[in-house]
């Protein structure tokens, strides 16, 4: 059922626009998207020194003063290149070329709109579209919708202060800005990431949309004008991807609630931000997301697209938390190899689909979760990547 829902969908948008195929990509399509997801924190952005971090070098400030927790937690993590800014286009072109050697392929940025205005756009804007190699890596965006609390991005600032900071609420006025801003910014791009020629836009959190509108049918109406905005711009139609948090085990009540948005939306595929099923052990921890992962895939009619996190650790920003709340036992990059295996072999199982892989993340210093070489592992979760993707040292005989 689920083959015959996504099939159709991509029937439906070739004869909209009387075409027998929907396939004009201007990248060649790699045997995997093997996509991590970007962070844009770690530079000076006006709103964030305003409300959030003074000192100029992004959430850094608050990376730095990380404290251990229990014997041997490796706290404040230490990049291996130093605290480096995420818009300095020189940064970002080191990444890439690290980034493609290793495996990945496609980096996932996340987008904000709060106050009327962009936040933290800079990092893609300045650092990712201004690299000189920046075409050779895939890219699109995830809009993270979702609210922010004052103490959430910086306790140290706020301490007990859980008021809203920000508010992702958008109005029909904004939401056309935004429509226009990210079609014209980041979809007419040759490397921005189409599926079967219609631009793929991710949004976190579904149920902050729905709320923005009023109404799920008003929603509706506000996707509906999207697809039609990127239709007048000359692509296919609009590939709109849910990313949600870490996910949990579906009820049945929830998992029909999200069939309806799926279909009132015209949700396309859905991911994960973080994998599902946390647990300080991360051998549980990613066998819990497996399982979670199939339920999503028994239960939804779109396209389920695997995530495997590298680990959990925000105790920087959250200085009552323990040991228990972090990625604690089993920790290594051999153990994220064998769950980035076991995506692999998911998308492998799945030939009906686009073959995506998301890992999350490239670059989340302040939740423990980051390819990007330390001071602790160095390249090893990089290195993790190549031997999976590049080197398929982890393939059954069989597959060899």
């Amino acid at each position: 059922m689920k083959k015959v829902f996504y099939l159709l969908g991509i029937g439906i948008c070739c004869l909209l626009m009387g075409l027998t195929s929907c396939v004009n990509q201007t990248h060649k399509t790699p045997e995997y998207y093997v996509a991590a997801f970007v962070w844009p924190s770690c530079h000076n952005d006006s709103l964030a020194q305003a409300h959030l971090w003074a000192d100029g070098e992004g959430e850094w400030e608050v990376i730095k003063k990380g404290t251990p927790r229990y014997e041997g937690h490796y706290q404040p993590k230490q990049p291996l290149w130093g605290f480096e800014h995420d818009n300095d286009p020189k940064v970002v072109e080191r990444w890439i070329d690290t980034a493609l050697a290793h495996g990945v392929n496609t980096f996932i940025y996340d987008w904000y709109w709060y106050m009327d205005y962009p936040y933290l756009e800079s990092a893609l804007n300045d650092g990712f579209l201004k690299a000189k190699n920046n075409e050779k890596m895939n890219f699109y965006i995830m809009w993270a919708n979702h609210n922010v609390v004052k103490n959430y991005w910086n306790c140290h600032r706020y301490q007990d202060d859980n008021s809203l900071l920000f508010d992702s609420t958008v109005n029909w006025e904004q939401f056309k800005t935004i429509v226009a801003r990210v079609i014209n910014q980041y979809f007419t791009r040759p490397n921005y990431v189409k599926i079967d020629g219609c631009p793929v836009f991710s949004i976190f959190d579904m149920g902050q949309f729905i709320r923005s509108f009023g109404s799920l049918e008003e929603a509706g109406k506000a996707m509906q004008y999207f697809r039609n905005e990127v239709m007048k711009a000359g692509f296919k139609g609009l590939h709109i991807q849910e990313s949600a948090g870490g996910g949990g085990f579906l009820s049945n009540e929830h998992a029909a609630y999200m069939c309806q948005y799926i279909e009132q939306l015209g949700v396309n595929s859905m991911a994960f931000y973080n994998m599902g099923g946390f647990n300080c052990d991360y051998l549980i921890y990613g066998k819990n997301a497996i399982e979670i992962r199939k339920q999503y895939d028994e239960k939804l009619p779109i396209p389920i697209f695997p995530t495997v996190s590298i680990g959990w650790d925000d105790t920087p920003r959250f200085p009552a938390k323990g040991g228990n709340e972090t990625t604690r036992y089993n920790h290594s990059p051999q153990v994220f190899a064998t769950f980035l295996q076991t995506a692999k072999e998911y998308a492998d199982s799945h030939p009906e689909q686009p073959p995506f892989i998301m890992i999350n993340a490239w670059n989340e210093w302040v939740e423990g979760s980051y390819l990007l070489p330390d001071h602790k592992y160095g390249f090893g979760f990089l290195e993790a990547v190549r031997d999976v993707i590049i080197d398929g040292k982890y393939d059954s005989p069989k597959r060899k």
